[in-house]
């Protein structure tokens, strides 16, 4: 399977509902079970991932990569900033690839995917944070991202031992 068979795009709500309970739920499901640190602790159970992307389909913009069987790869999402004095900014959240997809590029191609439409749409700053030292930390550095600063014991991580943080940003444009 080539990189190229993969399709990454913009999901409407009504598609995030659809895809909840089974491609997105299994998405995080695995990513915990891997041991990324999303916001979950481990087992997490499919419904509560499920009833998580529900939740989100109203209030994110959410990404997803397709297989060439219509299996859903990954996915990444965009907070958008609703205070007054922050609508040129958003959050990139949950940025997570399947186990058994990872080495394709797909988590790039996720992020890029999101900040192109941030540029798109108006936004001129992304922050995001992300487990010190973790795999996603290398390709946000990598993407171009700044390391804003580090915050110690910040998020308990799958099995519950509390984790470092780095926090990012992205100026856009």
């Amino acid at each position: 399977m080539h990189a190229h068979d993969d399709t990454i795009r913009l999901l409407p709500p009504e598609e995030v509902l659809q895809w909840a309970p089974d491609g997105l739920a299994a998405l995080l499901v695995d990513a915990v079970a891997g041991g990324a640190s999303i916001g979950f602790l481990a087992p997490l159970d499919a419904a509560e991932a499920a009833a998580w992307w529900s939740a989100a389909a109203s209030t994110r913009e959410v990404w997803a990569a397709y297989g060439p069987e219509g299996e859903v790869l990954g996915a990444v999402t965009l907070v958008r900033d609703d205070k007054a004095n922050g609508r040129h900014r958003g959050e990139i959240a949950k940025l997570v690839v399947h186990s058994g997809a990872r080495g394709r590029g797909l988590g790039p191609r996720l992020l890029a995917a999101a900040e192109a439409h941030a540029v798109a749409t108006g936004l001129t700053l992304l922050v995001l944070d992300t487990e010190t030292g973790s795999p996603a930390e290398r390709l946000y550095r990598a993407a171009g991202w700044t390391a804003a600063g580090v915050v110690p014991d910040f998020a308990a991580d799958p099995g519950g031992t509390l984790r470092a943080t780095t926090l990012f940003y992205k100026r856009l444009g």
